[in-house]
This record gives C-alpha cells, structure tokens and sequence, in this order.
C-alpha cells in the first residue's frame, strides 16, 4: 500500500474490517447478554461498527481468566528476559500492522491520519519496545544489615489490573498502561472508550499473536457505568489505572473504597498555561508552539495549552500573528493527508465545545477568531479553530477543561502574577514557558504547579519522563518512565536471620 497518495486511505478504509466482538482467555467472544452498542465515524456521523457491549458478567469472565493466568504463573512468573523477547514481538506485530491501526484509529476517533500514522503509532511501538527493554535491567535490592542478617527488598507484579481507556489517544494511552503492566508480570482487564474500542480489539489478536498467555489480556469493550463500574467495584481486580476525566475519576475512588481498596491510578486532565514574557525576542516560534498545544488532536488533549498567559506589552502582536497561524491549521476529512485537525468525537462533545461560545462571551470574553461549527452538511463533528481574548482567570472557559481547538488569552505585568494565572486552577498537569532569561525559566518553572513544565516549547517529553500531574489532574502514579513500573507492582521485604 502507497501510503503516500490520498486515495490509499479512503481506499484501505472501505477494505477495513473491524473485530467488533471481547477478547477474553484468549477467544474473541460475544457479549453475555447479547447486546450490542455502535460506534460511529466521527467525520461523517456513520455507523462504523456494533461491538459487543460487555457489562459486569463479562468482566466477571475476564477478570476471572486474568487471575488463572497469574496465579498459573504463566507469565507473572516467567523469567524477564523471556517476557521481553514475546513483548518485543508484540511491538514487532503493531509496526507490522501499523497502517491498518492508524486508519482504524483515524475512523474510530476523528485524528487526523497523518498524526496517527506519525505520532500516535510509532509512539505505541517505542513505548512498547522501552518498556520491554527496562524488564530485565530493573533491579531488586539489598538493605545494608548487620553480617548475620539478608534482608532483600524485591518487586513481584501487583495481580490483575484493569485499564479504563480514553478516547482521544485510543491506541497510545492504552500502551502508556499495557507496557509497563506486562512487562511487571501482570494480566490486564483492559475497557477502552465506548466510543474508541476498535484499536484495544486489535491489540489482543496480536498480543495473542507475539505469544502472550491465554488469560493475560483481556478486552472488554462496554459502558463506563456497567462494565467501567464493575472493573472498579470488582474484588479481585488489584490495581485500576483510568485515564478520563475528574467526574470518573472520583467514581473509581468511591468503587475502590467500597470494595477491596484496590491501587487506584488516575490521570484526569488538565487547564494548561502557555506563559509568554515580554522579553521574548522571536515571536514566530512561540506562535507555532502554542498554536500547535492547542490545535493538535482538535484540542482533545488532556495537557493542550488552553490558557495562552502573555505578558501585556507583546499579546497585541502575539494576537495578530496567532490568528494566520489558527487559519493555517487545515480542517477536514482526516483521511485526507493535508488535514491537521479533524472531526471532534462525538455530537453531544461538538454542543459541549459550541456551548462554551455562549457562556464566554456572556462572562465578557471577545471571540478573536472562529467560534463556529464547520461542514455540517458532511454529518460529521468539525469546529474550527478559535481564539476568546479579553479573558480573565475567573471565567469559566479558563477554569473548565473545554477539551476543544479553543484558546483563552490572558495577560499578566510581571512574573509573579503569571505563576498566580498558571496555579490558579483546579488542575496540574502541564504547562509551558517561554522566556530568553535562564534565570527566569529555572525560576518559574518550580513556582508552576504541574507535573510537567516545557521550556521554549510544548512538549509532555518523551516516554522516558513521567507523565501524570498535581492536584485534581491525578494522582497514585505516573504514565511512562521508569516510574510507571512502580504502581503495577508490590515492594516486598524478605528478612533472613542467618545461623
């Protein structure tokens, strides 16, 4: 396939057909009940496919076989260089697929296909092969003890885990969980998105494929309040790790304290800061980063750069030059490979991002640019790209998480009121800072309370940094580093009194 010409995509699209049933002990299977739900292609509203609505007996089937499989010792006690060599054929096989999982991706979600097929993919493989790489270099310890004493501080895989997908990264969000979950030794009830569960359903085949047990990765695609709910109120399940929002994720710290008091992980969004000082000297750079941490996956990102902090001596010029960069960011069909923003996920999202309109400009903001929907006559969900100015921290489209191509421009006169912006809210998770003054960038940047802060760019960083944020963006763990390793296992002590 030629990926490169246009009509390779909608072409390998028509030919796509979707595994639409669970994944559970090693079988694809219909729902226990029977039931069916659809999921529709968010740039033409059509019915892509009906998947199998699994509810609590089904994850009652898949949490069950997860546990077999540990307590078989299967994988959980399989030596870690063995578990790497079949991870890293895991990794080998989604490469090998790569094409088909990104247009899937592109069908099932909206992105844009140039973004699945250079950002999304190839950082699911990466991730992957990094995580199965680290199992065997990940060391045990020896406390210092007196002669006649061992004491050994060893790491074992925490049991069953459970992952409650997002929708607006499908594929990569689930690797950020997957990789290091199974590079530990655990087996996995995995619940994508009700509205994303066709890439999580192709990973099994090829997990099963790569040599994973039967019992190690389950999916059970449903509804976060049947089968999301019985993952997280299931007693046997050791570890949940949820990435949505904060509403879910405050349900799944009520079903862990009603249960087992299982390891909660969550990761719940964010209202991130883009700080521009006045001392900056270029502005172009700065206009093609903020505009690409709030434009990139139409906005629908938990860490995109929604609050546009500027000093009042540049926002002006910082403003005008915004506006033909937003322009410039093509919107449409997102098979298309010149298109950088595509259709929003789902209709009721679209009137979620369209109501922010109203209720800005009542507060007293100005739209500066777009504001509207696009292509209505396609069915599918567009908004272009827009810009609110004449923003104060107190409004509501810069307290609450839009999760849109929409941008809120604040001002600030000096560096110590721009930090009192950036901590001004209820998240934490990422923020960025521009700025020509080292000082100024060490500074501020431990003042700012998020879990990641970029210097002259937007970046989360790679998978070899962590990624998880303060206050109400989350807690109980990281997404990628060494450290996402921490939460899918137990630390045990083994003290040996010698004779």
């Amino acid at each position: 396939m030629n990926v490169q010409r246009v009509s390779s995509f909608h072409d390998a699209a028509a030919k796509l057909r979707f595994e639409t049933r669970a994944f559970i002990d090693g079988k694809y299977v219909d729902a226990k009940s029977g039931k069916t739900f659809e999921t529709h292609n968010p740039a033409t509203g059509k019915l892509l496919a009906k998947v199998a609505e699994g509810d609590k007996a089904d994850v009652d089937l898949a949490v069950a076989a997860a546990r077999r499989a540990f307590e078989s010792g299967a994988w959980s006690r399989r030596a870690p260089r063995e578990r790497k060599k079949i991870l890293l054929k895991f990794a080998d096989l989604i490469e090998r697929n790569l094409t088909e999982l990104a247009i899937t991706e592109t069908l099932d979600c909206g992105k844009p296909v140039n973004d699945a097929m250079n950002v999304d993919l190839p950082d699911t493989v990466e991730t992957l092969r990094w995580h199965a790489e680290a199992i065997d270099k990940i060391y045990d310890q020896v406390a210092p003890t007196a002669s006649d004493v061992v004491s050994m501080i060893v790491r074992e895989p925490v049991g069953v885990v459970g992952a409650v997908l997002p929708w607006n990264f499908p594929v990569f969000t689930a690797m950020w969980k997957i990789a290091p979950a199974l590079a530990g030794g655990n087996s996995m009830v995995i619940k994508p998105a009700e509205q994303t569960p066709l890439t999580a359903l192709r990973l099994a085949a090829l997990a099963a494929e790569a040599g994973i047990p039967d019992g190690v990765f389950n999916v059970v695609p449903g509804f976060g309040e049947t089968a999301g709910q019985a993952i997280g109120r299931h007693r046997d399940v050791d570890c949940v790790s949820f990435t949505g929002s904060g509403e879910i994720g405050r349900y799944f710290l009520r079903y862990a304290s009603e249960s087992n008091m299982k390891r909660i992980v969550l990761e719940c969004g964010g209202k991130s800061p883009a700080i521009v000082m006045g001392d900056v000297a270029d502005l172009q750079p700065v206009v093609d980063q903020v505009a690409a941490g709030i434009l990139f996956c139409q906005g629908e990102n938990c860490s995109a750069g929604s609050r546009l902090v500027v000093h009042e001596s540049i926002k002006d010029e910082l403003l005008e030059r915004l506006k033909p960069a937003f322009q410039s960011w093509t919107v449409g069909d997102p098979l298309r490979s010149d298109t950088k923003i595509g259709a929003l996920i789902e209709e009721r999202h679209l009137e979620k991002v369209m109501s922010y309109m109203e209720i800005g400009t009542k507060e007293g903001a100005k739209v500066a640019l777009g504001g509207k929907r696009l292509f209505p006559e396609s069915g599918g969900w567009f908004f272009e790209p827009t810009i609110f100015d004449n923003v104060k921290n107190s409004m509501r489209i810069a307290r609450e998480e839009i999760f849109g191509p929409v941008l809120s421009v604040l001002t600030f006169s000096e560096p110590e009121q721009a930090v009192k912006i950036a901590n001004d809210t209820s998240y934490g998770l990422a923020a960025s800072l521009y700025t020509e003054n080292l000082n100024t960038a060490h500074k501020m940047a431990r003042a700012i309370r998020a879990g990641t802060v970029s210097i002259n760019c937007y970046s989360e960083g790679d998978f070899t940094v962590p990624f998880g944020g303060y206050k109400e963006s989350g807690f109980g763990g990281k997404d990628k580093s060494l450290m996402a390793h921490d939460q899918y296992t137990e630390t045990k002590t083994i003290w040996i009194q010698l004779r």
